[in-house]
């Protein structure tokens, strides 16, 4: 080993020293910025209490309130949130700079690095094992309480309740990371000169984004949770926290929403099984808080414009948070078995004390409080669009405490009968088909209901495009369903494939008619044409508009999902210019070659592609056999287009013959979902603009009716 290395594991060892110093100083600061804030809310609280009928605490609290200062005690316990994000940005800094240094003293980095490692792979090692992504979950609560607590002015008191639980939660998991999963701990004994690498199924780009934006979705839903819960121990006077919350709730569900995505599309071009979601435990605890976290969204919404639903909205973000935690059980925890669960540990104690304990507060506290979330109106209709967001919960939630279950089960059934029992893919798709083509007719029938009650002649009106668009889409599956089952190659499964596509027909016109027929009125107001009235009717009410946009990406990936019940696939062995055929392709092998760097070793099969008589490309699916772990990886090969995905992989060779297996297969519409993705975020990031303003939204309309002579002397002027 030169001099340059052990300058290099030197410096290593003095950041595991510092960075093991930076965490107990973030949690001596958190455990402050908690205690501080706790008691000075308290003192305030008291403070207010001397005008009615105080009890002898408050009279206690109030005497220590005229001797010490709420307010400079709640800024001090502030401050120490922030100075706590730069100790934790301290230590994941100095975990990043050992894994670079190739510090294998520290037992972490022996663990999840190695010398030939790619740089960017390198970084992801910070989130690839339990330790390091503990460290990630403190280190993304620290980035947002330190934006929540610089823009505390907006509301000093009830910011004040939001920070110090965040300050709750990050004691939480300091303890964790200092006592239970210490990211520092050193190897015992001489390090071995080289680590043992990355897991090779994190070797891909996407891994390098997909956990940091899973947790940015986790961790972003802790700030919600405060302030809901903050607001109900303060007795929140109207729904103003909701207005506050609603960027943080919007960034947090699409951070979730891509990190899922991300996910799914990791599993469809690297784990070789030609499908992207196998409810897996940890496929199930990413999707469960999006469940209750997109519940949530529709609840405050109703809350805002209604003040119905008030209960509904507490518990759905209160659930939301323990799923998130949750989540990072089974994930880290060592609960459950699965492909993407890659730490195993006994930290799972920790995580179920803390989440009884979040959910006795939070018990207590709606029993305390409960007298504050009275609705203030009450549901006029069944027809109605306050039904539509009731039922959309329902459903919501359904699905969730189905797929809850059938993740739990195996766990369940282990303490109950002493083996595991596991729950497959066809329970979960039993109960969540069902109930997502029911979500997806609300997607379209919900914006065309007016509020409180409607009218048979209101319902004619907005639901004669749909229903005509549904049927015209009913017609077309039952004529391509009768080709289909004229060539063999249609099962029971596609009966639900085409309901899908039927009522996505029918959503995706009802979405689209509420942009038209709002365009049109704008059109005759201003003068402009279509797409620029349907631009600025967008830009007037953009969380309306947005929302529809998210909706509408929806249905494209409903589409996308629809399409895996017409999958086909071939499998055969490939010796030099020997075919397989599949769809309208014909694969020809013309060679297989080899390759080797540092990291790992490959094998490709080279296979041109042929549709009819023309050559059209060239695929290569590759197999990886990497170094330091001795573990193989699959690539996959995959050609996208509209109608479908050529995926095709390349399994190894066969011992006997040495002959190239090579499986195809033919998947349909898969790139409607990657597309579905792109629209919901756009969606997103509309419903996040500021709508027009009134005044200025007048002043452009006023503007389009100015006489050119009018403008003419006024610029003269």
């Amino acid at each position: 080993m030169g001099l340059k290395d052990h300058d290099c594991e030197r410096d290593g060892a003095l950041m595991a020293t510092f960075g093991s110093f930076t965490l107990l100083i973030a949690l001596a600061l958190a455990a402050y910025s908690f205690l501080a804030g706790a008691t000075a809310l308290a003192l305030l609280d008291a403070r207010l209490a001397l005008a009615g009928q105080p009890n002898r605490v408050q009279v206690l609290l109030s005497r220590m309130a005229a001797s010490i200062s709420p307010e400079r005690l709640a800024d001090t316990a502030r401050r120490a949130g922030i100075a706590g994000f730069w100790a934790v940005t301290a230590s994941a800094f100095a975990l990043v700079y050992a894994v670079f240094a190739n510090d294998f003293s520290i037992t972490y980095i022996l663990e999840h690095s190695n010398r030939a490692l790619p740089a960017a792979y390198k970084f992801a090692a910070l989130w690839s094992g339990q330790e390091g992504s503990l460290l990630l979950w403190a280190w993304l609560l620290g980035i947002f309480g330190f934006v929540l607590r610089l823009r505390h002015k907006t509301d000093v008191k009830l910011y004040a309740y939001a920070g110090t639980i965040l300050a709750a939660i990050q004691v939480f998991f300091l303890l964790v990371l200092n006592f239970a999963a210490p990211p520092f701990s050193l190897f015992a004994g001489t390090p071995p000169a080289d680590g043992n690498g990355l897991n090779p199924l994190l070797q891909y780009p996407e891994m390098v984004i997909h956990p940091p934006m899973l947790y940015l979705g986790y961790v972003g839903f802790s700030v919600p949770f405060a302030f809901a819960l903050g607001a109900l121990m303060m007795r929140y006077p109207g729904e103003n926290w909701i207005r506050i919350t609603r960027t943080w709730t919007l960034v947090a569900w699409m951070f979730l929403t891509c990190g899922i995505f991300l996910g799914m599309h990791w599993a469809y071009a690297v784990l070789g099984w030609g499908g992207y979601w196998g409810w897996d435990p940890v496929e199930n605890s990413s999707f469960m808080p999006w469940l209750t976290g997109t519940a949530f969204l529709h609840s405050v919404m109703m809350q805002e414009r209604k003040g119905m639903m008030k209960s509904w909205s507490v518990w759905l973000i209160i659930t939301t948070f323990l799923l998130t935690l949750l989540g990072t059980t089974l994930t880290r925890g060592g609960l459950v078995s699965s492909v993407h669960a890659f730490a195993q540990s006994s930290i799972g104690t920790w995580f179920l004390v803390f989440m009884g304990t979040v959910l006795a507060v939070c018990i207590f506290t709606y029993v305390l409080e409960r007298s504050h979330l009275k609705a203030e109106h009450h549901l006029e209709s069944l027809v109605s669009r306050e039904s539509s967001f009731l039922f959309n919960n329902l459903m919501l939630l359904t699905a969730c405490f189905a797929i809850l279950w059938g993740t739990l089960f195996p766990i369940v059934s282990e303490f109950l009968q002493g083996a595991k029992v596991t729950v497959g893919a066809p329970f979960y798709n039993r109960v969540a088909v069902p109930i997502g083509l029911f979500l997806l007719l609300l997607t379209g029938v919900g914006p065309l209901l007016p509020w409180r009650a409607t009218s048979f002649k209101a319902i004619k009106r907005n639901f004669v495009l749909p229903v005509a668009a549904l049927w015209a889409a009913v017609i077309l599956c039952i004529a391509i369903g009768a080709r289909l089952r004229g060539n063999g190659s249609l099962d029971s499964g596609s009966f639900y494939a085409f309901v899908a596509f039927a009522l996505s027909a029918a959503v995706f016109t009802a979405l689209a008619s509420e942009f038209v027929r709002g365009g049109r009125v704008i059109s005759r107001q201003t003068g402009r044409n279509l797409f620029a009235a349907v631009w600025l009717l967008t830009r007037r009410n953009t969380r309306r508009y947005g929302g529809y946009i998210v909706h509408i990406g929806v249905v494209l990936v409903v589409v996308g999902l629809a399409g895996a019940a017409f999958n086909s696939s071939v499998e055969s062995e490939m010796g030099l210019n020997d075919k397989i055929h599949i769809g309208p392709y014909t694969l020809v092998q013309v060679g297989a070659t080899q390759d080797t760097n540092l990291n790992y070793n490959s094998e490709y099969a080279m296979l041109d592609v042929y549709r009819g008589e023309k050559k059209l490309f060239q695929l290569t699916p590759e197999k990886r056999f990497y170094l330091a772990s001795g573990q193989p990886q699959t690539i996959v090969a995959i050609h996208s287009v509209p109608e479908w995905d050529l995926y095709v992989v390349y399994e190894g060779t066969n011992p006997d013959t040495g002959q190239p297996i090579v499986k195809a297969l033919l998947n349909p519409l898969v790139g409607w979902i990657w597309f579905g993705l792109a629209i919901i975020v756009l969606g997103t990031f509309v419903a996040l603009v500021p709508s027009l303003a009134p005044a200025t939204a007048a002043t452009r309309v006023r503007a389009v009716h100015t006489k050119p002579a009018e403008a003419a002397v006024k610029g003269g002027n």
